[in-house]
């Protein structure tokens, strides 16, 4: 017996658009969103995309200002260190689960692989954006729609925190090795190690972009 899967509405169609310009750093945090100019680049209506505002508003990701428009947040401290909490629970415990004939390492290898291409290229952005495709991965193998689902939102908020700080390659240089480290390690069938990489990995990132946050709020005069 063959199972419909849910037809997405198309609010939920032009919000995942969003979510992933978001992602691969076209829309920075704080700036503004031209409601006509994105709802001609869409192709929707206003009033749809004023919906889609408001969905997004909830989830975190935009902001309204009366009298001024809709804006792309800026994520706090606090945010931050709740996303990484989140992704060291999800994401080891993903691998050490694991087996190492898992469909999602496919996903892992080749966007490993893509960080190198981009890295020699000099393209930090889209390094970015192939970092986190290589953490969507890692959590695809723990085989669930919900945490893919709720994983792909903390990814957008982490993209506005990475875009408030400027430097794309400070950012994401260090980590396309240790990517390559840990998936080594997942398809060697070492998992705990693989884990313990992972967890250190993302404490060490946290770390990083925690301090260079209150360092970029401080000198813009901003309350973190």
């Amino acid at each position: 017996m063959n199972v419909a899967l849910p037809t997405l509405s198309l609010n939920d169609r032009v919000a995942e658009q969003i979510r992933d310009r978001i992602v691969r750093g076209e829309f920075q945090p704080g700036s503004r969103l031209s409601e006509v100019a994105l709802s001609e680049s869409l192709e929707i209506s206003r009033n749809t995309l004023r919906e889609v505002f408001r969905l997004l508003t909830k989830e975190g990701l935009l902001r309204h200002l009366p009298n001024r428009g809709v804006f792309v947040a800026i994520p706090s401290m606090a945010s931050i260190m709740d996303i990484y909490r989140v992704r060291r629970m999800i994401e080891c415990q993903a691998l050490q689960q694991a087996i190492p004939q898992h469909p999602a390492r496919k996903e892992m290898r080749e966007a490993v692989a893509a960080q190198k291409q981009l890295r020699e290229a000099g393209r930090w952005v889209e390094v970015g954006t192939g970092n986190m495709r290589f953490h969507k991965g890692v959590v695809a193998l723990a085989d669930s729609e919900r945490l893919n689902t709720m994983f792909s939102h903390l990814l957008v908020e982490l993209r506005l925190a990475f875009g408030m700080l400027g430097d794309a390659e400070f950012m994401h240089a260090p980590y396309i090795d240790l990517n390559a480290q840990i998936l080594e390690r997942f398809e060697a069938g070492d998992m705990e190690q693989a884990a313990k990489l992972m967890h250190d990995y993302l404490t060490h990132s946290e770390r990083v972009l925690l301090s260079v946050y209150a360092r970029r709020m401080s000198d813009a005069g901003m309350v973190l």
